[in-house]
């Protein structure tokens, strides 16, 4: 596993969100860590923002970047001018970077462009990655749409950030066959990635889609939430799924969705 270190000033929100969507995205390919050049503590905005977009805050602690000075790192990213600047000494290191992200005032916002920027650090760097990374035609993108299931499909891994596919058959109601169809068809046009974990194959947004489509699923999203009512009331039904660690799927609450 390639080791990952994000550094900013504090380690009180900017880094911290930066490992915690790591760990979440590229898990399976990563060990990632966060510290600072003058460590403070974790900012409460930051464990809401996590917190609210699903993501564990289990482990996150500030510490300072010269505790991790003996250990080595394939990857050092620095979060911000001011640490980068300041950073005499970068731990032992193939690669040094500089994502300089502006102090959060929105921690949300905040938190979905570090996802966008982690999402294409994944696709780029990770062995598991095995789709072609071309670009949406528009045709496909409107065709994809008019289809309900993947529809719903899309919006569903929109707000969830991944998911696999029995967790889409217990939103959705569908049987395995149906929605592996589906999947297939939005991972051929580019819309959708894979990657596999265990006995488990996650599907989210494409890193790489278009802002303007990515936009639409947004959109639709905030003005249409009717749409996933019932799905979202099925899925939080359901026991121990993948996409939140757990390692069986709830096979009854698939059936009885």
């Amino acid at each position: 596993m390639k080791r990952v270190l994000f550094v900013c000033t504090a380690n009180s929100a900017r880094s911290q969100m930066a490992e915690a969507l790591l760990r979440h995205f590229g898990g399976d390919s990563f060990e990632v860590f966060s510290a600072g050049t003058a460590p403070s503590d974790m900012d409460p905005r930051t464990v809401k923002a996590l917190q609210n977009f699903g993501l564990t805050t289990e482990g996150l602690v500030s510490k300072s970047i010269e505790s991790l000075e003996d250990q080595h790192f394939d990857f050092v990213i620095s979060l911000c001018d001011k640490a980068h600047r300041e950073c005499r000494h970068w731990p032992g290191s193939g690669v040094v970077m500089a994502w300089d992200f502006l102090d959060p005032k929105a921690f949300a916002l905040t938190l979905q462009e570090l996802g966008e920027r982690i999402r294409l650090f994944v696709l780029v760097n990770s062995k598991e990655v095995k789709s072609e990374i071309k670009p949406v035609q528009p045709l496909d993108f409107y065709k994809s749409l008019a289809d309900e299931t993947r529809l719903l499909s899309l919006l569903l891994i929109e707000r969830e950030g991944e998911l696999c596919v029995c967790e889409l058959m217990a939103a959705l109601d569908l049987p395995q066959p149906k929605i592996s169809r589906h999947l297939s068809q939005l991972r051929k046009v580019g819309l959708l990635l894979d990657r596999r974990q265990g006995q488990w194959v996650f599907y989210r947004i494409h890193p790489l889609l278009h802002d303007w489509m990515r936009g639409i699923l947004k959109d639709t999203l905030e003005h249409s939430p009717q749409l996933l009512e019932q799905p979202w009331s099925r899925l939080n039904t359901m026991n121990s799924r993948p996409s939140q660690g757990g390692n069986v799927c709830d096979k009854e609450s698939v059936n009885d969705a």
